[in-house]
């Protein structure tokens, strides 16, 4: 399993490690990128794929558990949940946007910036499909 693709932490952001990585499987399976029954890389897997403790790692996938994000299987690799995927779909994937737009919604507050300007700032971004200016 290419644990490379599934995961990756940025050491240097002030969001905990295990948070990262219960965020990044959250949109993975919001996205359709991973389906319901879809295996997952085990505790020490990832923790050497990501050179991380392998506690955070644990601590990630117990988060992931009671949110009901993967099911744990005795003796068989952690799988993605059925019942979250369909919660997702019900619920929107935008929902999942709302704390980063909230968040550079503030800071545009506070650099005073005209709602105008954000607006049309994050329309050429939605634009660019991943392209870097």
């Amino acid at each position: 399993m290419d644990t490379d693709l599934l995961f990756s932490i940025n050491p240097g952001s002030p969001e905990p490690i295990y948070r990262q990585l219960v965020e990044q499987l959250r949109r993975r399976v919001a996205s359709g990128q991973l389906v319901a029954g879809q295996e997952i890389p085990s505790v020490r897997e990832l923790a050497q794929a990501l050179a991380v403790n392998p506690m955070t790692v644990s601590k990630a996938f117990g988060l992931m558990e009671a949110e009901g994000l993967v099911e744990r299987r005795r003796g068989l690799p952690m799988v993605v949940a059925a019942q979250h995927q369909k919660a997702m779909k019900t619920r929107g994937r935008v929902e999942l946007l709302r704390p980063v737009l909230a968040q550079a919604a503030a800071e545009a507050r506070q650099l005073e910036l005209p709602t105008e300007q954000v607006l049309a700032l994050f329309k050429t971004l939605l634009e660019d499909k991943g392209e870097t200016r």
